[in-house]
């Protein structure tokens, strides 16, 4: 009943989606592109609920109060110490190790405003975890959601990161806010 009424208030909000089955792997890292707005975490949270999957999110700690705590966790949100990405990233880590299913959604800018470099904490979880990393998408411009395709990792997070910006620059994403998304220089 659920998933009928996400993806009933998905179509009414004038989306499509592009991948109508979750992620096979029972683990894995979705990657969210472009990240501009609270109203990313609804559109992706209606979406991923709507095809039957179930995918966590990162959220600090300090947002945990009740009663928005309790909603928090029941949208499937993980509170994260922020004290530093090495924090955040250990946090999680030990997460994917200690669950037998956990789809992880995360943006890689890091926050909803502009950034000039995008955090590379999905990387280190997804090669100390050996899980995979799919490149999750929510274009404003066309009203397209997907979880995307899997992105195969190496060992140069730089170097991924710069072909997973191609990848996402070529899909010519619009966020729901103009101007706070961009990628690297010379991408």
């Amino acid at each position: 009943m659920w998933r009928k009424f996400c993806k009933f208030l998905l179509k009414s909000l004038g989306w499509k989606v592009a991948h109508d089955a979750p992620v096979p792997e029972d683990k894995c890292i979705i990657l969210g592109v472009p990240h501009t707005s609270i109203w990313d975490f609804v559109i992706s949270y209606l979406y991923y609920q709507s095809i039957g999957g179930e995918a966590k999110c990162m959220i600090k700690k300090e947002m945990f109060v009740w009663p928005l705590g309790w909603l928090l966790k029941k949208l499937g949100s993980v509170p994260i110490d922020r004290k530093s990405g090495a924090a955040v990233t250990k946090q999680m880590i030990g997460i994917f190790n200690s669950s037998e299913k956990f789809h992880l959604a995360l943006a890689p800018e890091g926050t909803r405003k502009p950034v000039k470099r995008w955090k590379l904490g999905f990387h280190t979880i997804a090669k100390a975890t050996g899980v995979p990393v799919y490149l999750g998408y929510f274009d404003w411009g066309r009203k397209i959601i997907g979880h995307g395709e899997r992105f195969e990792l190496t060992d140069d997070a730089m170097a991924d990161l710069r072909e997973i910006q191609k990848i996402y620059k070529a899909m010519n994403l619009k966020g729901r806010y103009d101007g706070r998304f961009d990628f690297l220089e010379g991408v």
